[in-house]
């Protein structure tokens, strides 16, 4: 971390970028509110605050992408007014997206420079350049792969790699990094880590966003904070603690995350046995009883959202035994699943949840339209009463049911999938990394949810890498490795000690419960 001498000397050190007073409203919504930040050369700038507070909105008028209604934005001091995306780039800010868009037919090269490729004399791109400016990015950023590979043949943590070699060829000044370890290993992260160092070494202004407090306090030398749309304080993040943050945050002190329950599961409800799949996990067998939450907890690779898949119908295990209150079931798709009481939230809900352009009342009922329909046409006043109803017992936040869930924060669409599958009234319901990208405040709220649908009898299967999570809200964990339940406990037995011990096969055979 940059030293405290420097930072004290940051004061006398123009910023790069300042963003003063800017307000921003959309329809029936004040985004921002007369919000500052300030990012300064050579530094990494933390801007935190919950889902809806305003980040998002910040990243898209400095990137170009929103115009504000008022206040300023100054580049070296100086006045701008960013008209498009081009704009901003010129002025050399470039943002690194939690899902950035790539081409997988392309070459490494030719996704860097998609739009901004070298040109001959003869105004043909230049091939030969584009690779050599290519092969000189991912010399500097640390790349394991050649400019000439198709992007296909990368793994996650690689393509994330070309995303920032992408947002570094613009000759960049600031760089914005949203969520930028959403999907990395522990060792990726590392190397994400170092590669911040050689960008600050650089002299460039990072502004980082991240509900990950522990990336925040290890990387950052300032912090801004949003609520609500308005900008509640900034400082050096020496100066402040966790729990100092998470109070400006929500503004209120957030002692309490996981939710009490004491309360005794009932019969079981579903039995997996013997369940195994070609490539992705062997031998799995468990039981959930209701009214229990069950948590999964791996590292990457371990198999559990490929299990939860082959649950679900999406994939087909290719052997294996599922039974539901006794009775063996045959799962070959989601349809068969829903009809069987199983519902799946997967990890990815902007791709595999949502329904980016439909609006929130239509998310909600999608499962469930031949139950709100009558002679093959939709009846719309119970159609809004269904959607009301679970946007409602979630305390979903948006301007109106009619709202595109695609305008919602990631934790109010997460909120929109989890009613979505609540309305089918089912037995058992999977939650993949259920609270991921959220802020402290939507994960307290989704906590409190799972709790009381616990509390109502039903059974939860909860996938998570976050260890506070699954320690404070199972009450049993199956913990996986390499496609294998590596260990089952239960009790006081689940510490996080424990699971990563288990996750990373460095256990005793002594150790775990059996059960």
């Amino acid at each position: 971390m940059t030293s405290q001498s420097a930072l004290a000397n940051s004061t006398e050190t123009t910023a790069v970028v300042s963003m003063d007073l800017v307000t921003k409203t959309f329809p029936g919504v004040k985004a921002l509110d007369q919000v500052k930040l300030d990012l300064y050369p050579g530094q990494v700038t933390a801007l935190v605050g919950e889902n809806g507070a305003g980040k998002s909105t910040t990243v898209k008028i400095l990137t170009g992408i929103y115009r504000t209604d008022g206040g300023s934005i100054c580049i070296d001091g100086e006045p701008v007014t960013f008209q498009s995306p081009n704009d901003a780039a010129e002025a050399g800010i470039t943002a690194i997206h939690q899902e950035t868009v790539l081409f997988d037919e392309l070459s490494v090269a030719e996704n860097i420079y998609t739009g901004h490729a070298p040109r001959n004399r003869f105004g043909l791109i230049d091939k030969a350049e584009m690779h050599r400016k290519a092969a000189m990015l991912l010399k500097e950023i640390g790349a394991p792969f050649s400019s000439h590979t198709p992007l296909r043949e990368l793994g996650i943590a690689n393509k994330h790699l070309v995303a920032i070699a992408r947002a570094l060829s613009v000759d960049a000044r600031v760089v914005i990094m949203d969520e930028p370890t959403a999907a990395l290993s522990h060792k990726e992260i590392e190397e994400l880590y170092e590669l911040i160092d050689n960008l600050k070494a650089q002299g460039k202004a990072i502004l980082f966003i991240s509900h990950k407090f522990d990336e925040i306090f290890r990387i950052a030398d300032r912090y801004t904070v949003f609520r609500d749309g308005g900008f509640v304080g900034d400082g050096l993040i020496s100066d402040v603690t966790e729990g100092d943050l998470v109070t400006m945050m929500v503004g209120r002190t957030v002692d309490q995350i996981f939710p009490d329950r004491v309360h005794d599961v009932g019969e079981e409800v579903l039995k997996v046995v013997g369940y195994a799949h070609p490539t992705e996990f062997a031998d799995i067998s468990f039981d959930l009883m209701r009214g229990e939450i069950l948590g999964f907890y791996g590292l990457v690779g371990a198999g559990r959202s490929e299990l939860m898949q082959a649950l679900f119908g999406i994939t087909k295990p290719a052997k294996g035994v599922c039974r539901v209150n006794g009775n063996i079931k045959i799962i070959r798709s989601p349809a068969d699943a829903v009809e069987n009481g199983i519902v799946y939230v997967p990890e990815d809900r902007g791709k595999q949840g949502a329904v980016i352009g439909l609006p929130i009342f239509q998310n909600i009922t999608l499962p469930t339209l031949s139950r709100i329909s009558k002679n093959g046409f939709l009846r719309l006043a119970e159609e809004f009463k269904v959607a009301r109803e679970y946007a409602e017992r979630l305390d979903l936040r948006a301007a109106s049911l009619d709202q595109d869930i695609g305008n919602l924060s990631g934790g109010n669409q997460q909120k929109v999938v989890i009613a979505k599958w609540l309305s089918t009234q089912p037995q058992v319901i999977i939650l993949d990394e259920p609270t991921k990208g959220i802020d402290i405040g939507s994960k307290a709220a989704v906590h409190e949810f799972m709790a009381e649908l616990a509390a109502k009898g039903l059974s939860v299967i909860m996938v998570s890498s976050e260890i506070p999570e699954v320690v404070g809200m199972s009450d049993r964990v199956i913990v996986m490795r390499d496609g294998r339940i590596a260990s089952k406990l239960s009790g006081d037995e689940i510490t996080p000690e424990t699971l990563v011990r288990h996750a990373a096969g460095i256990t005793t055979q002594t150790e775990g419960a059996k059960l």
